[in-house]
């Protein structure tokens, strides 16, 4: 792995760190290599924790890339939505360590995952597409959709509300806050009472649960990338 990205197995557990010494924005290289921690992750089949720097899990897409646009944004895009349906479809729960900002892909990452805990702070939250000029891609509709609380899908996407930590867990970015100093050992700690379940029954009842936005992320991704 690259100093951006770091994998450890600890216990049955494997933490991926995203920590680019910046604010950890999602590039085609972290991509790369997200995914092959992943890929690791898969073959030993432990449960996931995904933790990001302090203060800042991640601030989204690269923007030097997305305000290129034309074929490097839609790469980039593409294979982001790419990503998140991975993790809808992942074998083994995927535990998130929110460890501050979380903005655009960095909130669509905590709505593709099975478990999300934040740090209360001072930290923004949300999917801010609309308000820098961008339409939010179908994939980031249906899993908002998706995933959102009754009343707050519309203000999350349309209006591009910005919530913190506490009103996060209200919408549904997040299940439950840790202390800076407490938030690894929590997920930790959750991810080895998750290790205890029998993995393929597992995945096919998280398959079964989420079939419906499964599906429709995918379509999403189709309509807007063409076939995965």
């Amino acid at each position: 792995m690259s100093q951006s990205v770091s994998y450890r197995e600890q216990g049955n557990v494997v933490v991926i760190t995203l920590d680019d010494g910046r604010a950890n924005a999602v590039s085609p290289a972290i991509l790369t290599e997200l995914n092959a921690a992943l890929d690791q992750a898969e073959r030993v089949g432990k449960v996931v924790v995904l933790i990001g720097r302090e203060g800042k899990f991640s601030a989204g897409f690269d923007l030097n890339i997305m305000q290129q646009g034309g074929k490097a944004m839609a790469q980039l895009v593409a294979d982001g939505a790419k990503l998140s349906l991975r993790l809808l479809n992942f074998p083994v729960p995927v535990v998130v360590a929110c460890s501050g900002h979380a903005l655009a892909m960095g909130a669509l990452l905590l709505l593709s995952t099975d478990y999300r805990l934040g740090v209360d702070g001072n930290f923004k939250i949300g999917l801010n597409e609309v308000a820098i000029g961008m339409t939010m891609p179908y994939f980031g509709v249906e899993l908002a959709r998706g995933r959102l609380n009754n009343g707050y899908f519309a203000r999350a996407v349309a209006t591009a509300e910005i919530f913190t930590p506490e009103t996060a867990m209200q919408a549904g970015y997040l299940d439950q806050l840790s202390t800076p100093e407490t938030l690894l050992a929590d997920a930790l700690a959750l991810a080895e009472g998750y290790a205890k379940l029998d993995m393929t029954t597992y995945h096919a009842t998280k398959i079964r649960v989420r079939q419906g936005m499964i599906a429709a992320v995918a379509e999403g991704v189709a309509k807007e990338f063409g076939a995965i």
